[in-house]
């Protein structure tokens, strides 16, 4: 991995968190707001390596709650959890199937929210929980599944526009006649 590749995931955790404070178009319209951070988790850990993880827990859990009204750190831990467990997994994980990344985005961006949730209540904190979060809880599930495959895709695209890759030369030719006999 190059240093391009571990500065567009933190420039992408920067990015969402920054439009999940600004915009909010789509927490009105669906009645939750649909956390990005646990799917570039999920693409930190299948791709890069055990610190960059850690540091993108840190980062971005930071930032996520100095901008919202959750106590700072709650979010590092479950990032940090969600983080490491993919990443002492990730050569089991088929990580260029789109469904591995659907259903690995979709279980990370659950139990995110829940583990922010135990964190709180472990702190004496007084979340407020009822039947809307049930919906809320979906639609994080739902937005995180939908966004993994499709942070796949951009940081893909990305690595092919502005990374290169290393030219293989064989000593072999397509174009070579071998010619077999005694002249």
């Amino acid at each position: 991995m190059s240093a391009l590749h571990h500065t567009l995931i933190f420039a992408a955790a920067f990015l969402a968190v920054f439009c999940q404070s600004a915009f909010g178009g789509l927490r009105h319209l669906l009645g939750a707001q649909i956390d990005l951070l646990p799917a570039l988790m999920v693409y930190a850990a299948l791709n890069a390596g055990l610190v960059t993880v850690m540091s993108f827990a840190l980062f971005a859990g930071l930032l996520f709650d100095s901008l919202s009204a959750n106590p700072l750190g709650t979010t590092v831990m479950p990032l940090l959890i969600i983080g490491v467990m993919i990443q002492f997994r990730r050569d089991l994980i088929l990580r260029d199937q789109i469904f591995a990344q659907v259903l690995i985005g979709l279980l990370a961006s659950a139990i995110a929210p829940v583990l922010s949730v135990l964190m709180l209540l472990s702190g004496r904190h007084e979340p407020l929980i009822g039947w809307g979060s049930l919906w809320q809880w979906i639609v994080m599930a739902v937005g995180g599944a939908v966004a993994t495959p499709v942070l796949f895709f951009l940081f893909g695209w990305f690595n092919r526009t502005f990374g290169y890759r290393p030219v293989i030369e064989t000593s072999f030719r397509d174009d070579r006649e071998i010619r077999r006999g005694r002249n």
